[in-house]
């Protein structure tokens, strides 16, 4: 059976994480929304985020992004290619509702998938 956990060791932490997944990225996108990948030797894919105040202004819309962010990448993670992922909000994406931002994440990580 498949466990769809969201362990510690499924995100990225450190800024070295980070910056590893920015030298080289693989990169997938929409007006609000881009994916950055690398490949990584752990054997399992790794997510880490970044929202900033100045893309969405409210806490709570942050927050509700996040949710699903982590949500979609735990639900996709058995089917991901084995990368290291950041994704980044841009502006607007807090418009979106939560039906059209799972979507437009799943429509990204299934062009990461055939990328990879």
């Amino acid at each position: 059976m498949v466990k769809h956990a969201f362990s510690r060791e499924l995100r990225l932490l450190t800024p070295n994480n980070f910056a590893f997944v920015f030298q080289q990225p693989q990169l997938v996108g929409t007006s609000q929304i881009t994916i950055l990948g690398r490949l990584n030797s752990l054997g399992y894919p790794r997510i880490g985020l970044t929202i900033s105040k100045k893309n969405i202004k409210l806490a709570h819309e942050r927050n509700r992004i996040k949710r699903l962010m982590r949500e979609s990448f735990r639900l996709h993670q058995h089917t991901l290619p084995i990368m290291d992922f950041v994704v980044i909000a841009k502006k607007g994406l807090a418009d979106l509702d939560n039906y059209s931002l799972r979507e437009t994440l799943e429509k990204l990580w299934r062009r990461h998938y055939r990328q990879y």
